[in-house]
């Protein structure tokens, strides 16, 4: 059996990897650059590095390589515009690909996350159209991989598999119970595992949004959210989240897929776009939070200097795509505050891409008016405060803290005056 894998980035490629060791595998990006780079050994999104230079994997840019799978997976990226509409491009994309490149009676077992229903109304008209009547079977097993975790990988996770019929789902769950040791999970159809992704992260969403207005309600209350939080987690089943920046291509885009199938059905949510509101406000929070404790050190905003430490749109991660610190830098600059850049993970092209903005090292920060840390890299855990303190210009600088990582009595005696969400 031959394995074809569609869309070779953050989902794509672990995936092909771990097919890779048990079957002929291709996998396919449209991307010549990272095919290029895969071929020497290079991930640039860090997952896979010591795998990939061992790996039988062919990769390609070829789809003509795809006329030799029997099962053809697609792992390609579904954004949303700039008005929070599904941007189905993409996978539309990838369907055509795939139906012009496939040969009799193959799986097409789509990956990517959509909302109920996209992937038979959709996606497989597309490859009907394109493949010029040839016999296929579609499924749909939802991606969970979660960058950055090293603990939880594509193999350790349970699989939800799904199909259009009994014998296509059966050959589904045995074909992703060789690489995955976690298990499988059947369901009754594929609108059933289309829902059942897109609410992971819906739900996930909802949550932070609630300690997301409560840290906004905390402040006014001039209570520590942290505080407040911890002593609520001593109940056993008290949940386990934290406030923040909600960005990147999972939890700040699944909600709207469903909201957007919701509308389309007559139903307008109330709670799941109240929680993207409140999750969307938080740039515009921390920037006057911040401004507030600039002016009640008399510190004239305009024109003050910070530094934003932590850029990618999680932790241990070099992905910008919809990073909330991008909102954040944009919100201080209208102050007319001067922002710095540092992230020790994202390349300094995609900095410049994202922000217009040129990244810096420590040693280039200099008469500093504070500090703002955005991201938990690990590489920041063992930051020098004292050390910091002397690129800055003022007594006593801001450090802002936005997950909270750092002691606050120890930032405080450090000097600084301690922010946090």
């Amino acid at each position: 059996m031959v394995i074809g894998v569609v869309g070779l980035g953050y989902v794509g490629l672990p995936v092909a990897i771990e097919f890779g060791k048990k079957f002929e595998c291709v996998g396919f990006d449209i991307d010549e650059k990272r095919i290029e780079e895969l071929k020497k050994g290079i991930d640039r999104t860090g997952e896979v590095n010591e795998e990939l230079k061992h790996t039988s994997v062919i990769f390609t840019s070829d789809a003509g390589l795809l006329r030799r799978c029997d099962v053809i997976i697609v792992a390609v990226p579904t954004p949303i515009d700039n008005h929070n509409i599904p941007d189905l491009e993409p996978l539309k994309r990838a369907s055509r690909i795939v139906g012009e490149n496939m040969k009799e009676g193959v799986i097409v077992v789509y990956e990517s996350t959509v909302y109920p229903g996209a992937t038979n109304l959709v996606c497989k008209p597309i490859i009907e159209e394109a493949s010029k009547g040839k016999n296929f079977k579609i499924a749909y097993s939802p991606e969970r991989i979660n960058p950055g975790d090293k603990k939880h990988r594509f193999p350790d996770i349970v699989k939800i598999v799904s199909a259009e019929d009994e014998e296509t789902l059966d050959a589904v769950a045995s074909l992703y119970k060789n690489v995955v040791k976690a298990g499988v999970c059947k369901t009754s159809s594929i609108e059933v595992a289309e829902a059942a992704k897109v609410i992971e992260n819906t739900q996930r969403d909802l949550n932070i949004a609630l300690m997301n207005e409560l840290s906004i309600i905390f402040h006014r209350l001039g209570l520590d959210t942290k505080e407040v939080l911890e002593a609520a987690s001593t109940k056993w089943n008290f949940l386990n989240f934290s406030p923040g920046l909600v960005g990147g291509h999972c939890v700040g885009v699944d909600p709207y897929y469903l909201t957007y199938r919701a509308e389309e059905i007559g139903y307008h949510p109330e709670v799941i776009l109240a929680g993207r509101r409140i999750n969307d406000y938080m740039p515009n929070f921390i920037a006057s939070s911040i401004v507030k404790v600039l002016i009640e050190q008399n510190v004239p905003v305009n024109g003050a200097r910070l530094a934003i430490l932590g850029l990618t749109f999680k932790e241990d991660v070099p992905d910008l795509r919809n990073t909330k610190v991008y909102n954040l830098v944009e919100e201080l600059s209208s102050y007319g505050m001067e922002v710095y850049l540092h992230d020790p993970l994202a390349s300094e092209k995609d900095i410049y891409n994202t922000f217009h903005r040129s990244l810096c090292r420590f040693d280039d920060l200099d008469s500093l008016d504070g500090l703002c840390v955005c991201v938990k890299h690990r590489a920041y855990m063992g930051l020098d405060i004292e050390k910091l303190k002397r690129h800055c210009r003022i007594d006593r600088p801001l450090f802002a803290d936005i997950k909270g990582i750092f002691n606050k009595r120890e930032v405080e005696k450090a000097g600084y005056v301690y922010w946090r969400l």
